[in-house]
């Protein structure tokens, strides 16, 4: 191997053991679901009940935190920051930056359909490590620097009259940790929530402990055991959190407006039971099959909806890193593949789908060189920076344009996605009809709700003001989903996520772990060979094919 690669390996293994994070139970396989793969070759039903089965544990949590003292002041501090003309702000990175911003969505949505809290519209933000653009593009490497969330809190220009809610699945990404530290250093009200035990962390992790041992912090510790699929924080760790933030938003808006709220860990345990009715089980399952066989047959999925587009967004980005997947291609790229699945609305072109999706102008960063150099980035990102701006994110054209740049063979499908009472949408079922006449085959998934679809999911949504069960139920179904399929593809082992993209700190421990696990080596050696095939696969780069899984090809070589 190359002096290079093996002096990064050692520089990794010796420098970077803040970010060697394998004793997390979040980067842990869950036993539950360690023969996943072999349940999914065993049937696509019995493969959805395998991964139904670990949702089972945020059910307990939610049980314990929604009548916790921390959520009841999460909700009392949220109110009065209203009252008295503050800004909730939600910070994430990843999944949970993703998460953060449907959140304020959700919220601007549920004003401006109600006049009497027209008013509140402007009371909720939210901070997404990388900008909006990061919504429909990871921007993975980001989340390695404290500062950039300590910048972006700055632009936000936050006080003391507003309030933190900072959400880390593992309860250590350094940039959603940065933004906390700013936030309280411009003594704003601060809450943390994670999923891992809050002694493990603090006593482990310096940057954690921080945060976690701050008085001026409240912790909410959602802890729920391993995901379904090891490491995967997309899944258990984000529902809990879009759960327990979710309720605790709802909660603020009807005390605002005087309504009372529901029994949110009742309502959700009523959802995981409709969705593991057979009924539901089987039409994922169903799916599932639909889904891996266009993929099989090289051709692509496009997903339309309307309401619920960003919950579908967040599911099929985060499938890019997680197996590997070419990411989603913007409108001047003609040479990067296709990503397999892109979200796309019929009823109207990309600036209006996000006016209207987001009831905001787009929040992205509009940083150049000299902006990374004040915050002592080192040059080989400040002399290159990102390309996400605004300008790029409109690249993506996730409007009614160009049906046709997602026909790829006589295999390409159109779906149409909705939720609860979604169906009763006449213009949007027609919008669909049109655009999807070029797809050779077109496909209706009904998530809830009465509506003959062609997968009927029958699960009853309760409405409220933010419809959290909706959004639960989108999220709990694509995520099953887009899981089963990637087991039945080939792109899972065990329940370890094989194929996973190592693009920041974080995620090239896991792939050394995924190597040392499968492939039944040390970790030194492990993370020897995973820098020596970087090397070697940067060699060998083309931008125009998919590209190796980096921990796919030490495996090969191990013969696993």
């Amino acid at each position: 191997m190359s002096e290079k690669a093996l002096k990064k390996a050692m520089d990794f293994m010796e420098n970077e053991k803040q970010f060697h994070l394998g004793f997390l139970p979040t980067e842990q396989s869950n036993p539950m679901t360690a023969d996943l793969d072999k349940e999914f070759a065993k049937s696509f039903s019995d493969g959805v009940r395998n991964l139904q089965s670990v949702d089972r544990n945020v059910q307990e949590m939610a049980k314990r935190i929604f009548k916790s003292d921390e959520f009841e002041k999460l909700v009392a501090d949220g109110e009065k920051t209203v009252r008295n003309g503050g800004r909730i702000v939600f910070s994430g990175c990843g999944a949970t930056g993703r998460l953060s911003i449907l959140l304020e969505c959700m919220w601007r949505d549920c004003c401006a359909k109600n006049k009497n809290a027209e008013i509140y519209s402007n009371n909720v933000f939210s901070i997404m490590t990388g900008g909006d653009y990061a919504l429909v593009k990871s921007v993975e490497f980001f989340e390695d620097y404290q500062v950039f969330g300590k910048r972006q809190v700055q632009e936000l220009d936050l006080n003391s009259n507003d309030m933190l809610v900072a959400i880390t699945e593992g309860g250590e990404t350094s940039s959603v940790l940065g933004s906390v530290f700013e936030a309280l250093d411009r003594k704003c009200k601060v809450f943390l929530m994670f999923n891992n035990p809050a002694d493990l962390l603090a006593d482990n992790l310096e940057r954690s402990c921080r945060a976690i041992r701050n008085p001026d912090v409240t912790v909410l510790d959602l802890f729920c055991g391993p995901m379904a699929l090891a490491g995967s924080t997309r899944m258990q760790a984000t529902t809990s959190e879009q759960l327990i933030a979710g309720g605790a938003l709802e909660s603020i808006f009807n005390r605002l407006t005087g309504l009372e709220s529901p029994d949110y860990a009742a309502e959700f345990e009523k959802l995981l039971d409709g969705l593991a009715s057979p009924e539901s089980v089987d039409a994922m399952a169903e799916y599932i099959g639909f889904e891996a066989e266009i993929y099989k047959q090289k051709g692509l999925i496009t997903y339309f909806a309307n309401d619920y587009l960003l919950d579908i967004f967040t599911d099929t980005t985060e499938r890019s890193p997680t197996f590997m997947l070419p990411p989603f291609r913007k409108n001047d790229d003609k040479i990067s593949p296709r990503p397999w699945a892109f979200v796309k609305n019929p009823l109207f072109n990309t600036v209006d789908t996000w006016r209207n999706g987001m009831h905001r102008n787009l929040r992205c960063l509009e940083w150049e060189t000299p902006d990374y150099e004040a915050m002592g980035i080192e040059p080989t990102l400040s002399n290159n920076p990102p390309k996400i701006k605004a300008s790029e994110l409109l690249k993506f054209e996730v409007g009614n344009e160009s049906p046709s740049d997602r026909i790829s063979n006589h295999s390409d499908a159109a779906v149409l996605i909705t939720v609860g009472n979604d169906f009763c949408d006449e213009k949007l079922k027609n919008a669909f009809n049109d655009v999807s006449k070029i797809f050779n085959t077109a496909k209706y998934l009904s998530v809830g709700g009465s509506a003959v679809a062609d997968f009927s999911i029958p699960c009853k949504i309760p409405s409220s003001p933010l419809n959290i069960m909706g959004h639960m139920a989108v999220k709990l179904v694509l995520n099953t989903i887009s899981t089963g399929t990637m087991a039945v593809l080939g792109r899972i082992t065990g329940n370890w996520m094989s194929w996973v993209n190592v693009s920041n700190k974080k995620l090239m421990d896991r792939g050394v772990r995924l190597i040392s696990e499968i492939g039944h080596v040390d970790y030194k050696t492990a993370c020897i060979m995973l820098y020596e095939s970087i090397e070697e696969l940067e060699n060998s780069y083309d931008e125009s094919k998919e590209q190796i899984s980096v921990v796919q090809h030490v495996l090969k070589k191990l013969g696993r």
